[in-house]
């Protein structure tokens, strides 16, 4: 960043190269599955890095502060939006019965159906999940990114879990959670 922000050219190309995917996804994920939003978002993000690389302090991690940004922009699309999901709006997933006859169920069916289920908790228990088992961020780091105490995290996991295990529980011996 330091050298972005002196107008390195090649420093921004290699950290566009290193993070573009990664912040593909996770905006992807956390914006309803969207490839058009989730690339203008990506695209937001690198120029937030251009107009402002000075906002960076190089004390703290890279990586914690530029998902902070990230997840920031998602707080405020779903304020744009007036998305606003309590516990209990979270219905309960039907069995797929056609899904679950089929004897060969193949990996990439069931990550895809973990991260359908998933798009159904709150984008608080969301994000959560996706910085921590997605991105493999510590609970610290997810806090700080975040802007949470790491209780706070914590239980929002584990709510996400519980809820993606009851959900899945016709899964339950393809997957373990």
């Amino acid at each position: 960043m330091q050298q972005i922000a002196i107008g390195n050219q090649p420093a921004f190309a290699e950290l566009y190269q290193r993070y573009k995917d990664r912040m593909f996804y996770y905006f992807y994920r956390m914006l309803g599955n969207s490839s058009e939003q989730a690339s203008d978002f990506l695209q937001e993000l690198f120029m937030k890095l251009i107009e402002k690389p000075e906002s960076y302090n190089p004390k703290y991690p890279f990586q914690t502060w530029f998902y902070s940004i990230a997840n920031n922009m998602c707080k405020n699309e779903y304020r744009r939006r007036e998305i606003r999901q309590e516990y209990s709006s979270i219905l309960p997933l039907e069995p797929q019965l056609d899904f679950i006859d089929d004897k060969s169920i193949e990996p990439e069916q069931i990550i895809e159906k973990i991260f359908d289920t998933l798009d159904e908790l709150g984008t608080e228990h969301r994000s959560a999940f996706l910085l921590r088992y997605r991105e493999g961020f510590s609970i610290k780091d997810v806090a700080e990114i975040l802007g949470l105490p790491e209780g706070t995290v914590k239980s929002r996991l584990f709510y996400a879990k519980k809820t993606l295990a009851e959900k899945l529980s016709y899964l339950k011996d393809e997957i373990e959670f």
